[in-house]
């Protein structure tokens, strides 16, 4: 049960917003909340385009939509607890919750990232590999990559939980963030093996987030040494489009990873480390459907197509409807 008898804490006490000026929480908590919303209703609408649209139903756009379920799943698990602090004086959160919050953030995550790996391979087979792709990245193919995906973020998430919440506790419970996160819970466990879990966990992490940029990185470079051998400038632009949303996303989300390694000056460190943080969990994830919708020209025209004619139809019949009642009257 993740260390449960190994410790004295039953509950832990999320103090990140304690430090800002009271009069600044309501707005934070409209910010976040309409952000949050945004988030929500960005992936939902993406998903329900490629579910309804059936010249959606190919491996990218099932890829995704994965994304989209992965984003959502991850955004729930963080930001709900986050507003309801926002607004509560009572921030504390029992260790069985802070362990599964862990979990569930790492599990999605990582999920997210290693989707992300899934979707630049399967841009590199679709340009580089054209013939083959419906072998390559067959149905089976893609489930099979997918499936992989999610259960790669779960043993990372499970092994992340597991190390840190098998640590014990010593009695102090306050934890200087918005939500259960490795780095403040270290800072309250004890014993001789937190310095080396503690490597062991920023290890893993590092070490599996830049394979997956890495891979991303030389699918790209094959991407575009492919792209640059098309002789017309148009077959270049149309090749390189259909990679400009994903390739978008992944340079905004890696981007906002690595903000975690720099030191935000004139700002106090606890301050500094939740505005860090919430660039990754509440920017990032608001920014991706933004990005996929607009630089995305096949998915931008299917969302009008499904949602505006459907729009256009219920009018249509709100009229026709009306002016049949003034002829029966």
């Amino acid at each position: 049960m993740l260390g449960l008898n190994y410790t004295s804490v039953s509950e832990f006490i999320l103090i990140s917003f304690s430090t800002f000026p009271q009069h600044l929480l309501p707005v934070f908590f409209l910010l976040f909340l309409l952000m949050y919303l945004f988030t929500l209703l960005g992936n939902l609408l993406i998903m329900a385009t490629i579910w309804s649209e059936r010249s959606l139903h190919t491996p990218m756009y099932l890829l995704l939509c994965a994304l989209s379920i992965s984003e959502v799943l991850y955004t729930f698990a963080i930001i709900p607890r986050m507003l309801a602090d926002l607004l509560s004086t009572d921030r504390s959160i029992s260790f069985t919750a802070c362990a599964s919050q862990m979990f569930f953030s790492f599990t999605f995550g990582f999920t997210h990232s290693f989707l992300l790996t899934v979707m630049g391979y399967d841009r590199y087979v679709a340009i580089c590999h054209p013939l083959r792709y419906n072998v390559l990245m067959s149905p089976r193919g893609c489930a099979c990559l997918v499936a992989w995906s999610w259960a790669g973020g779960s043993v990372m998430g499970l092994l992340v939980t597991s190390a840190v919440f098998h640590l014990p506790f010593c009695g102090l419970n306050e934890v200087h963030h918005f939500f259960c996160h490795v780095p403040p819970l270290m800072k309250l466990a004890c014993g001789n093996n937190v310095l080396g879990v503690a490597l062991g966990v920023g290890l893993v992490c590092s070490m599996v987030l830049l394979g997956c940029f890495l891979l991303i990185l030389l699918s790209y470079a094959f991407i575009v040494a492919a792209i640059l051998r098309i002789p017309s400038a148009e077959g270049r632009h149309k090749a390189f489009s259909t990679c400009a949303s994903h390739l978008t996303v992944v340079v905004v989300h890696y981007s906002f990873a690595s903000v975690i390694y720099v030191k935000l000056t004139g700002l106090h460190s606890q301050q500094g480390n939740i505005l860090i943080a919430i660039t990754y969990t509440v920017l990032t994830p608001f920014l991706s459907p933004i990005i996929f919708s607009l630089r995305n020209e096949e998915l931008k025209n299917a969302m009008k197509k499904t949602f505006l004619s459907k729009l256009s139809l219920q009018r249509l019949s709100g009229r026709c409807g009306g002016g049949q009642n003034m002829v029966e009257r």
